[in-house]
């Protein structure tokens, strides 16, 4: 029984040896555990794409420039084409008088010294304001708009508001005219005693400003 027994044992272990010996062999190219899918990446939030406000060009303007000019002249000429003197000859004698009063120095005082405001007993400043209405009304207009009376910008408002430049505002805003004829209107605006060398001055300016694009 023994033997019987041993011979069917034998038996099995060899069926077993030989089906194992005649399976195929894994395949080392294929995976026998299953790979997880790919990982989908998600999306991040669409980054929006930068817009740049695109600032309009400022168109240009033609105005009239002072050839040569200091600070002063330049700047005076740029006052009065912005208040609405547009005329070479009207610009070119308001400055001709300016440079015959003071030569373009705001703080200067009749004779020549160069002070402050209330250290000039009259004839102060870019046109020699003399007389007590027109020299005290020169503080006041600074103190109502804040400023220095000595200073450039306070005068050239001021020499606007003045009621004396109103009588021929209109009329130097009027293009066309010589410059004799302007220098006619400036006389009854600064009320000059001694002509001098003013009208040359004038046509020195005439011959200096030049249109230019801005």
């Amino acid at each position: 029984m023994l033997k019987n027994l041993t011979n069917v044992t034998v038996a099995i272990l060899g069926a077993v040896a030989t089906s194992a010996a005649t399976l195929p062999a894994p395949s080392m190219a294929t995976s026998s555990v299953q790979q997880p899918p790919f990982a989908i990446v998600p999306e991040g939030p669409t980054q929006e794409t930068e817009t740049k406000e695109v600032v309009p060009e400022k168109p240009k303007v033609k105005r009239l420039v002072c050839k040569g000019c200091n600070t002063n002249e330049s700047r005076t000429l740029e006052f009065l084409q912005k208040r609405g003197i547009t005329d070479k000859n009207a610009l070119a004698t308001i400055m001709g008088n300016i440079r015959q009063e003071s030569t373009f120095v705001p703080n200067i005082c009749e004779g020549g010294a160069k002070t402050s405001y209330p250290n000039c007993g009259g004839g102060y400043g870019l046109i020699q304001w003399t007389n007590a209405p027109r020299f005290y009304g020169l503080g006041r207009h600074a103190a109502r708009i804040g400023a220095n009376p000595s200073s450039l910008d306070a005068q050239l408002d001021y020499m606007l508001h003045e009621s004396d430049w109103k009588m021929i505002e209109t009329q130097m805003k009027t293009p066309g005219k010589s410059i004799t004829d302007y220098m006619r209107l400036a006389s009854k605006w600064i009320r000059w005693g001694h002509h001098g060398a003013r009208t040359d001055f004038a046509y020195n300016y005439a011959a200096k400003l030049v249109l230019t694009e801005v």
